[in-house]
């Protein structure tokens, strides 16, 4: 069964997979592989190695607590970043000096499976970090099985659950946090897809979510129909986010993993889709405080791309020359590269638990925006809906919080980040203070 075309599923298609390959440092009080690791071996995904170009021993590393990133650099040769430095990067600071915390607000996390031990790695993680702990309230929706960590499966989408969730409260650490938990796995084409529609139709008919964050991702051509020129197969399944916009309610999703599909007419969804804001990736290159030793670049590995499903939004208008006539991702873009990624804590798997910062992928940008769309929500005391439309209307004016990208590209077969809008990183990256006032001034 192919995997998905989002950050964590395509890194890893489970932990299990990444723990078959990485080393344990010592002193991280765990050892060996899971048991699931030739399981996961059988299924079509690509390697970490192939997406990273690292080593496996050096690909995600259990440690018993964080270490600096200038001591990650010197122990597995990239660095590894704390939520206090991302509040450093992004200029999140300000705002919480505001009291601008995404209190008030809700952002839902979908993922199949989820975790059973989120509440108590959010509260280590928060512990670790001075931030203040939150109740995650979980929605099991269908029939979703017991956890079993040795089913590379579940193993996976726990992975992701501590991703997506980690990474939002770590940007919005006010705002409450829903966490969906779905019982079908989502792979490629509809597979898992009524589920999570489902699920979003019902909380935003509910009033019970002001933004929604979409970690996952699959391959437009995988839905029935496509080849024939028929994309009812998947306009059909998107009846959750029609009422996620009639409510208001703003959605995010990954671009996806793996680089760019410079001219290939085959995008991922949800990000394709117009009425979701496409989270692409960025590597940051930051010192132990959080101060840029230079600027952000395109990740290597973010997905952009051209949707034949949908024509260009209005909104994309301002970059039509770039677009054409097709709807184009991403929109924006933040941390995503594994060379940076976001310290979190897990501890559903016994024999790998502790503090990772691995491969997250676009995985990662997708919650951290979803966290800058809660703050501005509860700036603006209102929600934003979908924000692309906001987002395009400052393409080109100065001093908005959009940060140009300009160095960089998403892969030898994919885009080059440069001056102004591009698919290597949409409009750019963020400066959370700027941005959360321009848009709550001008929604």
């Amino acid at each position: 069964m192919p995997t998905s075309l989002s950050g964590r599923a395509l890194l890893t298609s489970g932990a299990a997979a990444l723990g078959a390959l990485a080393l344990l440092l010592p002193g991280s009080g765990t050892s060996g592989t899971t048991p699931a690791a030739s399981a996961a071996s059988t299924r079509t995904v690509r390697s970490p190695q192939e997406i990273l170009g690292e080593q496996p021993q050096a690909l995600n590393p259990v440690f018993s607590s964080p270490v600096s990133t200038s001591e990650c650099r010197k122990q597995i040769n990239r660095g590894c970043y704390s939520p206090v430095q991302y509040d450093k990067a992004y200029d999140l600071s300000p705002l919480y000096a505001e009291g601008i915390t995404g209190k008030g607000r809700t952002i839902v996390i979908t993922d199949s499976f989820g975790s059973p031990t989120i509440q108590h790695d959010l509260e280590v993680f928060d512990k670790q970090w001075g931030l203040p702990d939150t109740q995650v309230d979980v929605l099991r929706w269908g029939d979703v099985p017991a956890f079993d960590y040795t089913d590379p499966d579940q193993n996976g989408w726990a992975d992701e659950t501590t991703l997506d969730v980690e990474a939002a409260h770590a940007v919005a650490p006010g705002a409450r946090i829903v966490l969906v938990e779905t019982g079908v796995s989502e792979t490629e084409g509809p597979v898992g897809i009524p589920e999570m529609q489902s699920a979003i139709d019902h909380l935003v008919n509910e009033g019970k979510g002001d933004v929604v964050s979409m970690s996952w991702a699959t391959s437009e051509a995988r839905f029935p129909g496509f080849d024939l020129g028929d994309y009812t197969g998947l306009t059909t399944l998107r009846y959750g986010f029609s009422a996620a916009a009639r409510h208001g309610v703003t959605l995010t999703a990954s671009s996806g993993d793996g680089g760019g599909h410079a001219n290939r007419v085959d995008a991922a969804w949800p990000a394709g889709d117009p009425l979701v804001t496409a989270i692409g990736g960025t590597e940051l290159y930051l010192d132990d405080a959080g101060n840029r030793l230079k600027p952000d670049a395109a990740w290597s590995g973010s997905g952009g791309d051209y949707s034949k499903v949908f024509s260009r939004p209005a909104y994309q208008d301002p970059v039509r020359s770039v677009v054409g006539e097709h709807r184009g991702t991403p929109d924006i873009s933040m941390a995503a590269s594994p060379d940076g990624a976001l310290w979190l804590y897990s501890s559903y798997d016994p024999t790998r638990t502790g503090w990772t910062a691995g491969g997250n992928g676009t995985s990662e940008s997708s919650p951290l925006f979803a966290g800058v769309v809660a703050l501005a929500d509860q700036l603006a005391g209102h929600r934003l809906g979908q924000v692309d439309r906001l987002l395009y209307r400052l393409y080109g004016r100065p001093d908005t919080g959009l940060v140009d990208v300009t160095t960089g590209n998403t892969g030898a077969n994919g885009f080059a980040a440069g001056p102004g809008y591009d698919q290597a990183t949409g409009l750019g990256t963020v400066d959370a203070t700027k941005l959360v006032h321009t848009l709550a001034e001008r929604h």
